[in-house]
């Protein structure tokens, strides 16, 4: 049996057109054009729903990793792009920053040792 490989995912919003200039700002500045967004090959899709609340009340039941080479850099990227951090932790697997979008949901940057 092959193992499946994720090649998107769609987060559903109350507010799609903020939710989605966030994105790209934060995590895809050089992004243009219209529908899901390119992160590397993995593209990510969002889309206005109305079974949704505005925030998210439970962000950690699925968290957006992104796995990186130079932590320290990448912290400093995303903090002049105005995230802030819920938690930074250098821990014995590797280091984890947590940070959340507009809605709520959690994202983490990750430098594995």
């Amino acid at each position: 049996m092959t193992t499946l490989q994720p090649g998107s995912m769609l987060l559903g919003t109350t507010r799609p057109a903020e939710l989605r200039a966030w994105y790209i700002k934060v995590l895809a500045p050089e992004f243009t054009g219209e529908g899901a967004i390119d992160l590397g090959g993995f593209l990510l899709a969002i889309d206005g729903r109305e079974d949704v609340e505005v925030k998210n009340n439970e962000p950690g039941r699925a968290i957006i990793n992104f796995h990186v080479e130079d932590f320290d850099a990448e912290q400093a990227r995303l903090t002049a792009a105005g995230v802030e951090w819920i938690s930074v932790a250098d821990r014995e697997k590797g280091k984890f920053g947590t940070f959340a979008d507009p809605d709520g949901n959690y994202l983490q940057i990750i430098q594995w040792k």
